[in-house]
């Protein structure tokens, strides 16, 4: 239907939704600039707030027969001490079967060789020569991402003190003060924005906390399945395999099936491909047991997004920032999403609305 002035109403609503998204756009690249320009702030900000959600708990537990400020030193070196025994025997194992991890993945790479020669593709040698390159150089790129990576992260030193800095403080002030921390942002919105930004700070946290808390656990539980089963299957290797599967499920959806597909090579070079089918199963086994059970039952709504969103999350996170992108890259989709969901009124816990005024933020 045309409008008074000949334009046709439809044309009107396109583009009113088009300059409003392009406002928004411009908004988030100037965000995006500013927070990029002060990344190692920004970046020990938003670990203090990793930290914080996996010490409250304990902290509040501890709180119930304490003062808060011992509670809040004994739950921190109880986090501490968790995080430093795990990447203990995580590095341990790795490093004592090291070598012999090395040696059955190049040999199982050597049988996968002879297959592509004697199989059903029947590649020469020159051929295999041009894959296994463009796999060095696919590997040399990535390495070379990671270690990018973890020299921008830790920059020069007065950056990294700054940092560390930042982070410590961080911490102390978000266990021991959260609710005057966000009251005091929550002050400087104005009045009739201020309880939408306040309802959509809490949905980003209950997201970030709820993932960040959940990651762990799922974590844990994939490796252990995978361990049992490389134990029932016979594979050599287990504690290791199981250590680099731990690692991997940081990255959802594809960090475990990626570092399980290891522990097929493994068992292709140790025990032949019988098991080595056998392992792909049980990879398909713990990700379908990842994804339908334990995911929705130990992080409930923290991220409720579909696999392929958390896949072009992954993606979009390492290109941005390589793999401290990706492992970041959920928890902030998920945050986003749920906020998307209470600015479009389709969030039925959170009713989007104007008419109630801004609550005290309780306590972590």
């Amino acid at each position: 239907m045309d409008s008074e002035d000949g334009i046709p109403g439809t044309l009107k609503f396109l583009s009113g939704v088009t300059w409003r998204l392009l406002v928004l756009v411009a908004g988030l690249v100037v965000i995006g600039i500013v927070f990029n320009t002060i990344f190692p702030v920004v970046f020990a900000l938003f670990f203090a707030m990793l930290v914080t959600a996996w010490t409250s708990p304990v902290m509040n537990l501890f709180n119930r027969i304490m003062p808060k400020v011992i509670a809040m030193i004994l739950a921190l070196l109880a986090i501490g001490s968790a995080i430093v025994l795990v990447l203990y025997s995580v590095v341990t194992s790795t490093i004592s079967e090291g070598p012999k991890l090395a040696a059955s993945i190049q040999s199982g790479f050597a049988d996968i060789e002879q297959w592509l020669q004697t199989g059903p593709f029947h590649l020469d040698d020159a051929d295999i020569s041009n894959l296994l390159e463009q796999a060095k150089g696919v590997g040399a790129d990535v390495a070379k991402g990671v270690l990018g990576d973890a020299l921008g992260a830790a920059g020069s030193i007065g950056t990294l003190i700054i940092a560390g800095s930042v982070f410590i403080f961080g911490v102390i002030f978000f266990l021991m003060a959260p609710a005057a921390i966000w009251a005091w942002v929550i002050s400087w919105i104005p009045r009739k924005a201020s309880h939408h930004i306040d309802v959509a700070g809490r949905i980003a946290w209950d997201s970030i906390s709820g993932y960040t808390r959940g990651i762990v656990i799922v974590a844990f539980l994939d490796a252990l399945l995978v361990f049992i089963g490389l134990l029932i299957l016979g594979v050599p290797l287990a504690p290791a395999l199981a250590a680099v599967v731990f690692i991997g499920a940081f990255i959802p959806v594809i960090g475990a099936p990626v570092a399980t597909f290891f522990a097929a090579i493994v068992a292709l070079a140790e025990k032949g491909p019988l098991i080595a089918v056998l392992v792909i199963v049980l990879t398909i086994i713990v990700g379908s047991f990842d994804g339908d059970v334990m995911q929705p039952l130990v992080m409930g709504k923290a991220v409720n997004l579909h696999p392929l969103a958390i896949v072009i999350a992954i993606a979009a996170g390492a290109i941005a920032l390589g793999i401290v992108g990706a492992l970041i890259a959920v928890p902030i989709a998920g945050a986003v999403y749920g906020i998307a969901k209470y600015v479009t009124g389709r969030d039925p816990e959170h009713p989007f609305n104007d008419e109630p005024e801004p609550q005290p933020v309780a306590a972590a």
